[in-house]
């Protein structure tokens, strides 16, 4: 019998014009601990630039058209990383250990995501590892006031890098706010700093943010939402002022990370209409969902739940809790999307008891009713 491929680790390197994306992945494919990775690179405009000041030192690194493989996202996508799989599998290029996909500046990373998490044959060969975004320390705050692509980018990262900061030595309430403002907007995120040397391979390719099986720890570091909610109005308390902090048109008032939290174990079938129902109705404003449910048949193995506005991954049944913490806890970071609407749905599917109950039947056969 043949044996099944080893699955292979993609990357999603993202993070809004000018903030430094080629910089650092120029910086990656130098170390030999980035052998053999293959690049995507994904350009705004007719003409493709970038892959021209992509220096690869490595022969095992696979590059296609003349230094790069330029493609745009969803079917150009999918097209190009099925290519790669019959190029190798046909011995037509040297096998790869990753893939490392740089979207344009102007990206919503969320259709690259899809593109991987919803295609049944890709899910079989590569292993969606995490997202990696590049905030530019000195420009930061001016492009999330002005750009929503770069709000989302930093929302679904597992890894926010700061890059610039060098050149904020004498202002450092300037980063200090820049960083707790990514925090309200994604405190599941590590935050790296380029230029101390934090996003070195080591750091960046141990992220297991997507991963359908993975380590226990970084499950329960994703987790510590409970405690995250009571610091985001209490986390940048140094007499630095931000007129967006306060104000409801900021991106702060339309994206927002809460957790959802029940010891109570539910049926299989209920999990399931929640997620049907809320990614049909809601699907959009679902930038990241990650969790730990616990089941009433299993509920000593809870299932790992993750997704990506209307595509989420099959569940995977873990074989133990990560910690001794056995409840269901699922974080959400969404767009114009409430927190209590989200627990209501919730309780209202699982047999919760809470005030003014919508009626499940009722909400299953027009999901469209959801809509706020």
């Amino acid at each position: 019998m043949t044996k099944r491929p080893d699955m292979i680790p993609l990357f999603v390197l993202t993070g809004f014009l000018g903030a430094g994306k080629t910089t650092l992945l120029n910086q990656l494919l130098h170390d030999p601990a980035m052998a053999g990775t293959a690049v995507i690179i994904n350009e705004f405009g007719s003409v493709g630039l970038d892959h021209l000041f992509i220096e690869v030192k490595d022969q095992n690194t696979v590059l296609l058209s003349s230094g790069c493989l330029c493609c745009t996202v969803r079917g150009e996508l999918v097209s190009t990383l099925e290519d790669l799989l019959r190029d190798v599998d046909n011995g037509r290029i040297p096998a790869f250990s990753r893939v490392v996909i740089e979207t344009t500046g102007l990206a919503d990373p969320a259709p690259v995501l899809q593109s991987v998490l919803g295609h049944p044959y890709l899910n079989l060969r590569y292993r969606l590892q995490g997202v990696m975004t590049l905030v530019d320390g000195v420009n930061g705050e001016a492009t999330l006031d002005a750009n929503l692509e770069a709000v989302k980018q930093a929302a679904v990262a597992d890894v926010l890098v700061l890059t610039k900061s060098d050149l904020l030595a004498d202002q450092p309430e300037v980063l200090d706010g820049l960083k707790a403002r990514l925090y309200r907007l994604n405190p599941y995120a590590r935050i790296l700093d380029a230029a101390k040397g934090e996003a070195t391979p080591h750091q960046l390719l141990d992220l297991t943010g997507f991963v359908t099986a993975p380590k226990l720890s970084e499950v329960t570091a994703w987790l510590q939402s409970e405690h995250a909610a009571d610091h985001h109005h209490h986390d940048h308390h140094h007499g630095h002022h931000h007129h967006h902090h306060h104000d409801p048109d900021r991106h702060d008032a339309h994206i927002r990370a809460f957790s959802l939290l029940t010891d109570v174990p539910i049926a299989a079938s209920a999990l399931e209409l929640f997620i049907d129902l809320l990614r049909s109705a809601h699907g959009p404003n679902l930038l990241r969902v990650k969790g730990l449910v616990k089941l009433a048949d299993h509920d000593d193995q809870p299932i790992l739940l993750h997704g990506v506005q209307h595509v989420f991954h099959p569940p995977v049944r873990l074989a133990q809790w990560p910690d001794a913490d056995h409840r269901t806890r699922v974080v959400f970071i969404t767009r114009n999307l409430d927190e209590e609407f989200v627990q209501g749905l919730w309780k209202a599917l699982t047999g919760q008891p809470q005030i003014d109950r919508p009626d499940a039947a009722a909400l299953a056969d027009n999901p469209l009713s959801l809509r706020r």
